[in-house]
């Protein structure tokens, strides 16, 4: 395959950046899209150029880090797949593929499509985690009964792999979508209720104080998360937000 790439370059948060062409030739179709980068790399490299930075890791759609904005859709055209899992048969030769980074206030490009996601590691330092004694005092994981439908639906909001595709995709770049699989996973278990109040609160006042924007009831986040996260886990977010908030309201 010949293809044409349109890569968004810019050499640091404060630089203003563009978008660069390049041709890259002989690409084989059962390529990954990050093998194809590898490639047009390479080619820089080798002509005395500057290559183009990217996230990357496991390489297999684990870590989220791959975060590509590929002809205006996050992670490109495939569905619930990271952008180290698509292949280049889903493009045509001679196509025009533009790449870009996440674009988020709270996810400012340090390097070319390289860009900050420590928002959500703070996001998480707010309240997504369990203040539990665990050492020496560990209880058998059958000690406590769990309704299955909560466990099922516990197990599918801790999949979220925090790459940041519903933020990118979302006209407003709400994290909201990621904010409330975090919630979920605790809530919806007895080990994550005692805090559970405290925890949503915290969470959702870091979101907002991280600048990301408000829930836009598109949906796109859900299209294009590459785990398939469901928008019912905003709602339920939501819902355990206003009942924290009356809470906190009556205790002052």
């Amino acid at each position: 395959m010949n293809l044409t790439l349109k890569v968004w370059r810019q050499k640091d948060t404060k630089a203003k950046g563009q978008m660069e062409t390049y041709q890259v030739a002989d690409i084989s179709p059962d390529s990954s899209f990050l093998e194809m980068m590898d490639i047009l790399n390479e080619k820089l490299i080798n002509d005395g150029g500057d290559p183009v930075a990217f996230d990357h890791d496991c390489r297999e759609g684990i870590c989220g880090s791959c975060s590509m904005y590929i002809n205006g859709e996050a992670h490109g055209p495939g569905k619930q797949i990271t952008t180290c899992q698509l292949h280049m048969r889903e493009f045509k030769n001679g196509e025009t593929i533009y790449i870009e980074p996440w674009r988020a206030k709270a996810f400012p490009v340090i390097k070319d499509l390289v860009v900050d996601r420590g928002a959500f590691d703070r996001i998480m330092a707010a309240g997504g985690f369990v203040s539990v004694n665990t050492s020496g005092n560990t209880q058998d994981a059958n000690a406590i009964p769990i309704p299955k439908a909560d466990a099922d639906k516990a197990f599918d909001a801790a999949t979220c792999i925090g790459c940041g595709a519903c933020v990118a995709s979302c006209k407003n770049a709400s994290a909201m979508l990621f904010v409330s699989a975090k919630v979920s996973q605790f809530a919806l278990l007895p080990q994550g209720k005692v805090e559970a109040k405290e925890r949503v609160l915290n969470m959702v006042q870091q979101m907002d104080d991280e600048g990301f924007g408000s829930c836009s009831n598109t949906g796109a986040c859900e299209v294009e998360c590459p785990k398939g996260i469901s928008i019912s886990n905003i709602a339920r977010m939501n819902r355990e937000y206003m009942g924290a908030s009356f809470s906190a309201d009556e205790q002052s």
